[in-house]
């Protein structure tokens, strides 16, 4: 795996040149903290909450706690920001940074429509100078306590305005840009272009991390040497395998051990029921590749099963370890 190079580090935090992306509905303390118990620093650089948005008024102290969560380790936590109004997001990201943030990062990306609705995420792309005005605020708010950082696609319909997109970011003062390289109507559909990135890297001076297309360890290095780029995040690829920042290869009791250590954080943490609980590890069923434990022939098995306590018995049976969730 690829090193950093020092000279691009100056105020950045991360531990080593692989991220976990931000995710919504997963990237929650209880999903966070197994991943970071799971790797060193120096194979896993640093992880990211999931989206905060940013509506009507500032988002509390409190809130910004629950989502940095209890825990904290040798990784740094991002809290990623998600809104429109300049102001708020300002104050937003002040308070984030006072809260113990890491890293503030602001999301230019989410292609879903409630954040078009709310002219958040990848709705504000086609105005960069928008872009620059909302990186410039939460900079001057923070007041360099933390870095501020922003995550973007390549473009709304489609990526030729990408140079343009990675220049308002540098001009707002952000100390590393997050290229997704995919547009926002591509969704996340296959197959990517790096090329994308690639361009983003040449458009600017700061430190660019690439993301899309990642799917098993080697395409991270892969990324850099044809990018060039300095970072990488993984986002999907590591609900199916929370081990590709290093590429361990897990055996099926080390992989139902993670999931049934996730969902007794989820019980911890959230408070939630067994049903709950049981949907929020199917989620990661869908994807689950890791030791082995899901197979194509019987992850339909898994994931139609009813009863949430059979669910999670039978990932005891396979860990042989009676973590208790209920």
């Amino acid at each position: 795996m690829a090193k950093i190079n020092p000279r691009v580090l100056s105020g950045l935090p991360f531990t080593a040149p692989v991220l976990l992306a931000p995710m919504e509905g997963v990237t929650d303390p209880a999903f966070r903290d197994v991943v970071m118990t799971r790797h060193r620093p120096e194979r896993l650089g640093g992880v990211f909450t999931e989206f905060v948005r940013v509506t009507s008024q500032a988002v509390p102290a409190a809130v910004i706690q629950r989502h940095l969560g209890a825990r904290r380790s040798a990784m740094p936590v991002g809290v990623q920001l998600m809104g429109a109004d300049v102001e708020l997001v300002a104050t937003s990201a002040a308070t984030a940074a006072a809260a113990g943030a890491a890293v503030i990062d602001l999301n230019f990306g989410c292609p879903a429509k409630g954040a078009l609705r709310g002219c958040a995420g990848s709705a504000v792309l086609d105005d960069p100078p928008r872009v620059s005005q909302l990186v410039g605020a939460c900079v001057e708010a923070v007041d360099g306590r933390v870095p501020v950082t922003a995550k973007v696609r390549a473009g709304v319909d489609d990526a030729d305005g990408v140079e343009e997109i990675a220049r308002a970011v540098e001009a707002g003062g952000a100390a590393m840009l997050t290229v997704h390289c995919r547009t926002r109507a591509e969704l996340y559909r296959d197959p990517v272009d790096w090329t994308r990135i690639r361009r983003a890297v040449g458009a600017v001076s700061i430190p660019v991390c690439g993301n899309g297309g990642v799917r098993v360890t080697g395409d991270i290095d892969r990324m850099q040497t044809e990018t060039g780029c300095t970072f990488v995040m993984v986002g999907r690829a590591a609900l199916g395998d929370p081990w590709i920042f290093s590429g361990e290869a897990v055996t099926s009791q080390d992989a139902a051990r993670f999931l049934l250590e996730y969902a007794a954080n989820l019980r911890g943490v959230r408070s939630g029921t067994i049903e709950g609980i049981a949907a929020r590890l199917k989620q990661l069923l869908s994807y689950w590749t890791a030791g082995g434990l899901v197979t194509d022939a019987d992850r339909s098995s898994w994931l139609r099963e009813r009863d949430p306590a059979a669910l999670v018995a039978r990932l005891q049976v396979a860990a042989d370890d009676e973590i208790e969730i209920s």
